[in-house]
């Protein structure tokens, strides 16, 4: 209770300090000529209960900063519009708008990574690297860039295309020959090289074919440590990821090997690899738990396949880098065995797992709130049947005693005299009696 009170303050802090505004549909207006960063939100959703205080630290940090970016928030149950002219299918979602353009945040949900998403996506898409100096000071800043080198040309063209799509994920320059190091070689200009791992490769359109194919595949450095948000995003790779998952609280000298293992194959088999595999760790096994419905051993080495959901696991231990070579081509040959899936079957036994992922993950973060969302509906529909089942008919009319509801035709097909209470007239039986 403490925490969504406090979370309710630290919201309307936001709203009257001016940080972060509370936008209605109306704020479409405004795109065409300032700079947005868009919180769509649900009260319902404890993630957003969560997740308010980071974003008004976002909006008080991008405002100290001088930024040009505005930061707002929408209500999506209200403006019910908005989500369907946006696509909004989760919450929260975060995107950037800057003209006619907008940027989906699929980052972390931490205050510095926003901020470094919104610097990066705000300013040009390509940017110019002028001197030996400022190529040096970028390099030190970021682990991974695209450099693109030399005049005018097609390719240049095609490069300016790839970065405003990819600029969400990472970082665009140019620059000229002069300014690279020492220690790149180039057989040809224009060219366009990745700079990660401590080294640098270079496209060749014969052997990597599509511009943007090969930029989407080297985003990632070759070996790094993969959060559940970037697990997210290999999904949208033709590669493979392979993993170490361990314990890096507490590392285990197996959990060390199996690092050291997966690290030295990403840098000695990469040629070999590059095309098939992504190389990483992942400390912890909870996340990989949700995403096969089940209980991994960690340490422990486990190969993804995020485009279907499937998974692989080595049959027996791994010992070696001969090991886990084996593993790997027994995967790419089919050799191995395949679990998990996205069939119906499947299908239906996640949905399940991740609303009851949901709903305990509601309870644990807003539990007073939660209550209020199922509660209620269940409530109504309680009072609905209990209405229904204790309810005592009520009769229109109740029927006069020694009286005939309808006339009733004899055996003739004559109809019988209706017998009325207050009447003087007996049948003819009865006066014979009398």
């Amino acid at each position: 209770m403490r925490n969504l009170i406090l979370t309710v303050l630290l919201s309307v802090i936001a709203v009257v300090s001016g940080y972060v505004e509370e936008l209605d549909d109306k704020f479409k207006e405004y795109l065409q000529h300032e700079l947005w960063l868009v919180e769509f939100y649900a009260p319902w959703c404890a993630y957003c209960h969560t997740f308010e205080p980071i974003w008004h630290e976002v909006g008080a940090e991008l405002k100290s900063m001088g930024s040009p970016v505005n930061v707002g928030k929408i209500d999506t149950t209200v403006h019910t519009s908005i989500a369907s002219e946006f696509n909004i299918r989760g919450y929260p979602t975060i995107k950037l708008f800057k003209g006619e353009l907008s940027f989906d945040y699929k980052g972390p949900r931490t205050k510095d990574a926003i901020i470094e998403f919104t610097n990066r996506v705000s300013g040009p898409v390509v940017r110019p690297l002028s001197s030996v100096q400022l190529f040096q000071h970028v390099m030190n800043r970021h682990d991974l860039i695209f450099v693109y080198i030399g005049g005018e040309s097609l390719l240049k063209r095609e490069y300016y295309k790839a970065a405003t799509e990819y600029i969400v994920h990472t970082y665009f320059f140019t620059a000229s020959e002069e300014v690279l190091p020492k220690v790149v070689t180039l057989q040809d200009v224009p060219a366009i090289a990745v700079f990660k791992d401590g080294t640098y490769y270079l496209y060749n359109e014969f052997l990597d074919g599509d511009l943007s194919s090969w930029i989407n595949r080297e985003r990632f450095p070759s070996y790094f440590q993969i959060d559940s948000f970037s697990l997210y995003q290999m999904g949208e790779l033709s590669k493979l990821v392979a993993l170490a998952v361990v314990d890096e609280k507490n590392p285990s000298e197996e959990s060390i090997r199996y690092k050291t293992l997966m690290e030295r194959l990403s840098t000695e088999y990469r040629d070999h690899y590059k095309s098939d595999y992504q190389f990483g760790f992942m400390d912890g096994n909870e996340y990989i738990n949700g995403l096969i419905m089940g209980e991994v051993e960690m340490p422990s080495i486990i190969v993804l396949n995020m485009s279907i959901d499937g998974y692989c696991l080595p049959e027996s231990k791994i010992e070696t880098i001969e090991d886990l070579l084996r593993f790997l081509n027994s995967v790419l040959d089919g050799s191995a065995k395949l679990l998990g899936g996205n069939g119906f079957l499947q299908w239906t036994k996640r949905s399940f797992y991740k609303a009851k992922s949901t709903v305990v993950s509601m309870f644990q973060a807003a539990p007073f709130f939660s209550c209020f969302v199922f509660g209620l509906p269940v409530g109504i529909v309680a009072l609905v049947i209990w209405g229904t089942c204790t309810a005592v008919p009520a009769d229109d009319e109740k029927p006069v005693e020694g009286a005939t509801a309808n006339p009733v035709s004899d055996a003739h097909g004559k109809k019988a005299i209706e017998l009325q209470p207050d009447s003087t007239e007996k049948p003819s039986e009865a006066k014979k009696e009398d």
